[in-house]
This record gives C-alpha cells, structure tokens and sequence, in this order.
C-alpha cells in the first residue's frame, strides 16, 4: 500500500534528524558498516517520494499542514509539487551514495559524529525544499548554514577548515536575515505565512522584495561578489563537497530564485538582475577554475560558474529557459556529484589531488577510471547524454536574434567552453599518460566510494536515451510548478544536425579542445595576472570581518568604561526618550488635567511621598536616606488602600520592608567613602534626569487613561478565577495560577539580591578580620650579618 503524503513528509524530513541522533551511538556498535546502516534512511525518503511522481507528473500538488501557532496562524505546512520533488529526490538519491561513501572515506576518523552532521544537513535540506510555510523555510535555511559550517569546520584543528566554516556561516547567515525579511514584506502584503497563497507581490515595495529574496539566494548560491566562501569550503571533507555542490546548500538559492519566480517574475528588475549577476558568475567561475591544479578546487570553480548558468537561464525566464534550467540542474547534480566522489577517491587512493603530480592511473584505478568517462563526457555534453539536452536547450532558449540574449549566448558558450575544457583536463591529466610516482601507492578505492561513481554516471547516460521519461516525470512538472502553468514535454530521443543549437555545441566542443590544449599557457597567465593584481574578494573579506571586529573593540572601550554612575545616566536617559517620543510623533502627549479630584487625605499621602523625596535627596547618612526611601514605598501601598486595593497594598508593605531591610543589611556594611560631596554640575545633571523619567512616566499613564477602559481583560479573570483556579481573590489568582511564572521571576530576583547581600557582607566581613601584617624587614646581606 502506497505511504500517504504525511507519511512521505515525515520520512523524508523528520526520519534524517532522528537518525542523526541515532548515528554516534548506531557507530558505537556498528563500526565501519554505519555508512551502510544510515544510508537506508535516504534510500527509503528516495522510494518514499516515488510514490508521489504519478500524482504530481499530472500537474497535481500535495499539501501537508500540520497546527503550529493557530493563534498566529502559522501550520507548519509541506508543499510537494513538480519543482519541490525534483529537488527533494536528487537530495536523497544522492545523499544514499554520499553516505555509503562517507562510511569508507572516514574509516576510524569520527565517522558516527561526521555521518550525524551530513544526516542533520540533509534533513534540512529536505525541508528547505519542501516548505510552503515561510517560518519553517527560515528555519531549514539557516539549519542548512549551521549544519555546513559543522561539516566544513569538521577538522577543526586546522586553522584552515575553522576559517572557511566562519566565512560560509557569516555570507550565509547575511542572506538568511534578508530571507526573514522577506518573510515579513510578504506577510504584510498578502496576510499568510504560506508561499502557495502569496499570489503576486507586485506594489510599492516590490523592488525591496526582490532585493531581499536576491540577495538571499546570492549569498547561498555564491554568485559574484559573494562566490569567494563555496572555494574556501573545500576545507571540508570530500562527501561534504560532493553533497554541497551537487544537490544542497548552494543550491538551496537556486531553488528559492526558481519558487520565488511565479511570485517576483516577468518584471525587468528580476530578469535583467538574474541574467547579469548569472552571466558574470558563470564566466568567473570557469576561467578562475583554468588556474586550478587540485581536483576538489578545479571543480568548486565549476560548481561557481554552473550556478551563475542556472540564475542566467531562470533570468531568462522563457519556457524552453526554464526547461533548460531543470535539464541541467538534474545533469549537473549527477555529474558533479560523481566527479567529487572521484577526486576523493584519487586522494585516498594516492594521496594527492594535484593534476600535474598524477598521471597512468587508468591501468591501476580502472573503475574510478570508468566513473570519470561517464561522468566527465555529461560535463562536456557529448550526445546522447542529458548534458547535451541541457546544453541543447540552453541553446535553443537563447538563439532568438536580440541582443540580450545574444550577450548571454555568447556567456553560455564561452562558458561552457570552458568548463569542457576543465572536463578534458580532469578525465585525461590523471589517467592517460606516462605513471608518476604518488605518495602512497597507486590503488583502486573499496566499494562503498566506487558505488556513487558508477551509478550517478551510468544515470546521467540512462536518461540521456530516455529524454521524454525524464521530461514527462520531472522536468514538465518543475516548469510548470516554476512558471505558474502547464508546460507539456518537448524533450525527445534524437539530434538536429541542421539546427542552431547543436552547430554551437559544435563549436563549444572546438573551443573546449584548445583551451585544453593551452591549459597550461591559460593558467600561468590566471597565476600572474592574479599576482599583479594583489586583491582578492577574499582577502576583501578578511579586511571587513575584521574591520568590525575592530570597530567592536572600539565600541566595547567606548561603551564599557566601568562607571557605573554613566551606565545609569545613558539608561534613564534612553527610558524617557523611548516614552516620550513615540507620544511625541504619534501625537499622544495628554494635556494637563485641569482638575485633580483628590481629598485632603490623598493630598497628605502625596504629600509624605513628596517629603520622603527631598530626604532621600538631601539626606548625608545612608542608612536616614534608606529609610527615607521607603517612604514611598509606604505611600504606594497607601494609594492602593485608599483606592480598594488591599491585597495590593499589604504586597507593597512587604516588599518594601524587604527591600529596607537588605539595603540597611549591604549598604550601612560597606567601606564606601562618602566624605566627598558631590560637585554642583552632577546635582544639575542627575536633577535632570529625574525629572524627565518622571514627566515621561507620568505623561505615559495620563496617556494610558485617556483610552476608554478596557474591561475583556478583567471580566475574563472574574469569570475564570473559581471554575478554573478555584481562588476567589481574584488578585491571588492571578498572581499565583494566571501569572505564575511571571511571580516566580520576581521571587528569583528577589532571592538573587538577597544572596548578592550576603556575599557582599560576608566579604566585607573576611577583609575586616584578616590580620594586617608588619611590613616586612629589610634583607641584610650575608656579609652584614656575619659581622
């Protein structure tokens, strides 16, 4: 029986955080056969999402809500169509082979902890991609940020890995605050927390909106300027590169841009700023990966220029676009994916990545060898590949005449020229030629890391025969869940060898080859063109992120000085300024009442409250202006008895006793000197700003009681004190049942003063009766003591 979708959700987004718990303690017992244990978990989330490709293939979609915050109304709510399940089935297909890779590349190197990470990064991941609610989506993008920079930082005892992890968690935290933004624009504009019921967000803060979603889906996705974290996180381990950029994280913006174009889409703004910033990125990443000569960095700098593809081709935003853009994130993901999974097993293997220190090893890495064609002919998109249908429909999606789109053709094959020409360079430097000596012997990696290889290859060339199967089950179903309307499947099985598209992939291939041929050439230029220039977007980096650091220091000294009397003057000053202000702008300020109706009683206790304040103020022992100043304690609770609050009242005498008793107990015990008086300026100063905290309060509640009197309040605690607290004093109900913790806090500060008194009495007390010892003698010399 099939699963149903909840089910499906559950599986795919919750089982992987189960499972990362599980994996230290599944590794306690398991050893070296975990990788083999946990990869079942994305296996079944994998088989799990089968279940829904009919339905969804029909152009149906699937949503799972369950009750978060009815009050706010939040669901946390899941959102499976044709775009969210592509994505949501080349994480956990690749992930599987990721695992079972992890399970050999680790052997004895915290393997339990490292495969409870990628668990953890994959499951967020899965929810990312599936989230319709735009709380939980915050929440699954920054727990991808946390669970990269874990991974990238997993060695943490190179200076290296712990400086790449704090770089992709601050460019990605950036973009993760303007995702929230965004969050919050689209909420007031259309009053749902839920994407699926956004409709258009065109308006007057349109171009604000796409600012925050673009700058959030840049920073993730590395595109130019902040590309230069996605190199650096190569510190990582090698199944964390293969997984980061095949099928998550940089991805992850990628995915936002493409759910986010039925909404922002169609408008100059978005396209034109898609296009270039794609265009840029793309070109960037693929000449910078010519100066490259470790396997793992060569194709992090094609992870940067495919990424600027993509945004280059949903920028476009047209239908065969579009299709082009699902086409290749599906070839790429195989592909890149196989090709890391390759450049670690030519590490364990050798024990190097350096393509100019490997060579021949097609004889002794026969089947990593076999890999390497498979995938690296995808890259190049050699026919009948699903590399060259993409490349195809890039082609075709551009070949219109306009000049636009003539500029961002000419990116595209210059581009893809290049990233061909890497390719060549990684399937023919290490395999064919003469042996080169490595530092360990040549040998052939186990099966576990051979696995993903193999398969993700041998897929990218299966569905490069089947076009029309892929094109009904996931590319039709992402483009019309990226377009916002039925998109049916053009994709078939064949080769135009009269049109435009593929006399330009001829061409590409051409130009692939001499660049290959001049590789060496190219990359000395890269080198000292590089060198002259003496800058870099990373070290552009390190000087701000350290800029700040400084400028905090700065701050901290400025701030936090240690004077105590300052840090209460900035305080009280900021509390009458946060009152008055807002009363001030919103016209709030009450004028003065003409009449206070008080009777000669009241006016006495306003009046003791007023003598207790010129003692406090005037009086030259301490332990006089103590009790001076619970006075006003004293006409507090008075007030509260003659308004008919008794209970009120006598909590007042209380605390007010309290408070007398530990100030007489610290402050009449302390050495403090007070024979200074203070200087006139200080009165003034301090005089002052009393005086505006007071008329700030003061003119807050007459603003208060200008408002007609809110009864829902009290009616609701009359009507629920008995049949639910079963107290009727209503004001010890609330303070006990209604507002419990809220007493329970200030029960703690309470004990926390007291105990703060005590250790300061008793310190006091441990100074005066430790014995105050003699100077000690001047040492004579020996010859002086000998005479």
């Amino acid at each position: 029986m099939a699963a149903t979708p909840d089910i499906v959700v559950l599986i795919v987004v919750l089982l992987p955080f189960v499972a990362a718990v599980l994996a230290p303690f599944i590794y306690r017992y398991a050893r070296d056969w975990t990788g083999w244990i946990v990869a079942f978990v994305p296996a079944a989330g994998f088989v799990a999402l089968l279940t829904l490709v009919d339905q969804i293939s029909t152009g149906g979609a699937i949503r799972v809500a369950w009750p978060w915050a009815p009050s706010w109304g939040l669901d946390l709510s899941f959102l499976v169509d044709g775009l969210s399940l592509t994505f949501a089935l080349t994480i956990a297909g690749i992930g599987t082979f990721i695992l079972l890779y992890s399970g050999a590349y680790l052997k004895g190197h915290r393997q339990g902890l490292f495969l409870g990470y990628l668990l953890a990064f994959m499951g967020a991941m899965q929810g990312l991609v599936l989230a319709d609610n735009l709380v939980a989506l915050y929440l699954f993008w920054e727990l991808t940020s946390v669970a990269s920079f874990l991974l990238i930082g997993f060695d943490h005892t190179r200076q290296a890995a712990r400086r790449a992890a704090i770089q992709a968690l601050v460019v990605t935290a950036l973009g993760g605050l303007a995702l929230l933004a965004a969050g919050v624009v689209i909420y007031s504009v259309t009053g749902s927390w839920n994407l699926s019921d956004a409709g258009g967000l065109r308006g007057a803060g349109y171009p604000l909106l796409v600012g925050l979603v673009l700058l959030a889906a840049f920073t993730k996705s590395a595109q130019v300027p902040f590309h230069f974290w996605l190199p650096n996180a190569m510190e990582a381990p090698t199944p964390v590169s293969a997984y980061l950029h095949s099928a998550t994280m940089v991805q992850g913006g990628v995915y936002l841009v493409a759910r986010m174009t039925p909404h922002l889409g169609g408008e100059p703004i978005w396209n034109t700023t898609l296009m270039v910033f794609g265009g840029v990125t793309l070109l960037w990443g693929a000449v910078l990966a010519l100066r490259q000569t470790d396997l793992k960095q060569m194709l992090a700098q094609t992870t940067l220029a495919s990424l600027g593809l993509l945004m280059l081709l949903l920028g476009a935003g047209t239908e065969v676009a579009v299709t082009a853009a699902v086409l290749y994130f599906l070839a790429h993901a195989l592909y890149k994916a196989a090709l890391f999974l390759v450049a670690g097993a030519i590490d364990h293997g050798t024990g190097t990545r350096d393509i100019t220190a490997l060579g021949g090893l097609r004889d002794t890495m026969t089947v990593t060898f076999i890999g390497t064609i498979m995938a690296t002919v995808a890259m190049v998109g050699l026919p009948p590949l699903l590399g060259f249908f993409a490349k195809e429909e890039m082609y075709a999606a551009l070949a219109l005449g306009q000049m636009q789109p003539l500029i961002a053709l000419a990116a595209l094959v210059i581009g893809n020229a290049l990233l061909g020409a890497i390719g060549l360079a990684i399937l023919i430097k290490p395999f064919m030629g003469e042996v080169l000596p490595t530092p360990i012997e040549a040998h052939e990696a186990p099966v576990a890391m051979l696995a993903g290889p193999i398969v993700l290859g041998a897929l990218g060339i299966v569905l490069g025969f089947v076009p029309t199967l892929a094109g009904e089950l996931l590319v039709a179903p992402a483009t019309s869940a990226i377009l916002a309307n039925d998109v049916a499947t053009h994709l078939k099985f064949g080769i135009d060898l009269f049109g435009w598209p593929f006399w330009l992939s001829v061409a590409t291939w051409a130009l692939a080859l001499g660049v290959f041929l001049r590789l060496d050439v190219g990359r000395a230029l890269l080198r000292r063109l590089e060198g002259r220039l003496g800058w870099n977007f990373d070290k552009g980096f390190d000087a701000a992120y350290f800029g700040i650091v400084r400028l905090a220091g700065l701050v901290t000294r400025l701030l936090h000085h240690g004077r105590l009397e300052l840090y209460l003057l900035v305080i009280f000053v900021l509390l009458a300024a946060a009152v008055l202000a807002p009363l001030w702008l919103m016209d709030g300020l009450p004028a003065w009442p003409r009449r206070m109706n008080l009777t000669f009683y009241e006016w006495g206790v306003l009046g003791l409250a007023a003598v207790g304040v010129a003692t406090v103020v005037l009086a030259r022992n301490r332990l006089f202006a103590i009790l001076a100043l619970g006075v006003q304690g004293l006409a507090v609770a008075l007030l509260f008895i003659l308004v008919g609050a008794p209970d009120l009242g006598f909590t007042q005498f209380m605390v007010e006793i309290l408070s007398v008793v530990i100030l007489a107990l610290v402050m009449t015990r302390l050495d403090l000197d007070t024979t200074d008086r203070r200087p006139l300026e200080d009165w003034v100063r301090d005089g002052s700003v009393a005086l505006l905290c007071g008329v700030a309060v003061t003119g807050l509640l007459w603003a208060v009681l200008d408002w007609p009197l809110d009864l829902r309040l009290s009616d609701f605690f009359n009507a629920n004190s008995v049949p639910v607290a079963h107290g009727h004093n209503v004001v010890n109900v609330i303070l006990v049942d209604f507002r419990g913790l809220d007493t329970l806090g200030e029960i703690a500060v309470v004990m926390t003063a007291g105990i703060a008194a005590l250790a300061l009495i008793r310190g006091v007390r441990r100074k005066a009766s430790e014995p105050v010892e003699p100077p000690a003698a001047p040492k004579r010399s020996r010859r002086k003591a000998a005479a």
